[in-house]
């Protein structure tokens, strides 16, 4: 069975409620978790039904802490599967379904993530290495042309995102977590508000499991880059990038380095 939890705040509850019914369609969902960092309840629950649960925080805890409540309680339920969810994200109704028989018949894989695209069919570059300290504050403040190169390979684009992959870093719009793995890995470092949160668990399951893009399935994601719009989001990013960089090292951090050089050779 299989727990899904999405992160709310000032939710647009129409967004919230499609996405909720596709999911609801799959037969393997046991509950789904509305969890609201709202500060406080702005609209009546637009569905009910008794595999939706709404928790409501009155206050923003930050986008892994709030997962992490859902995924205490699947732990604690012993369901043996958890995703996480941005409620943007536009999917199939067999998507679940077929993710979800692939990571039960492979027990080495601790996150799967889908192919991600944006609304116009355009590819999302969520594969990534994990990033030095150049790779995250050069393609936020420095001219494109000058870290291209490098940014290709962060992102690695030369794998050409058509096969599977073992990736150290993938995006937390859409973790299909196992949940012996992500227990393991001791849940999301509450620490990160947001943005390095998916990074620093992925990392952490990838000792362990795998964690693998799954290209079979393609979701659609509004991919909103606040932080590229709002100096107050552009600081939280810079503010929990150095919580980051200060917890794995800035310069040395070796389980980096041996993790990008195996991405590195086996796929770009």
């Amino acid at each position: 069975m299989l727990n899904i939890s999405i992160v709310l705040y000032y939710p647009d509850w129409k967004q919230v409620a499609d996405l909720t019914t596709v999911m609801l369609k799959s037969k393997y969902v046991s509950r789904i978790y509305w969890i609201d960092n709202s500060p406080n309840i702005t609209h009546e629950l637009p569905i009910c039904s008794d595999k939706i649960e709404y928790i409501f925080n009155n206050k923003n805890l930050g986008y892994g802490a709030a997962h992490n409540i859902a995924i205490r309680e699947s732990i604690y339920d012993d369901i043996p599967f958890h995703l996480i969810i941005n409620s943007d994200i536009l999917l199939k109704e067999q998507d679940i379904d077929t993710m979800y028989q692939f990571i039960l018949q492979n027990p080495e894989i601790g996150c799967l993530m889908p192919k991600v695209l944006y609304p116009n069919g355009e590819l999302q570059y969520l594969c990534k290495l994990l990033p030095t300290p150049m790779d995250v504050f050069g393609r936020r403040f420095l001219p494109k042309r000058w870290i291209k190169k490098r940014n290709d390979q962060y992102e690695m684009r030369s794998s050409g995102y058509d096969e599977m992959m073992n990736v150290p870093y993938l995006s937390g719009c859409f973790m299909l977590l196992r949940t012996k793995a992500v227990q393991k890995a001791r849940l999301f470092d509450e620490r990160f508000f947001m943005y390095p949160e998916d990074m620093d668990l992925t990392r952490r399951i990838h000792r362990d499991y795998l964690t693998v893009f799954f290209p079979r399935v393609s979701i659609v994601h509004n991919h909103e880059h606040a932080s590229y719009k709002s100096l107050k989001m552009l600081w939280i990013h810079v503010v929990n990038m150095c919580r980051y960089f200060n917890k794995w090292g800035w310069f040395t951090d070796k389980e980096r380095d041996l993790f990008n050089a195996t991405a590195i050779k086996e796929y770009l």
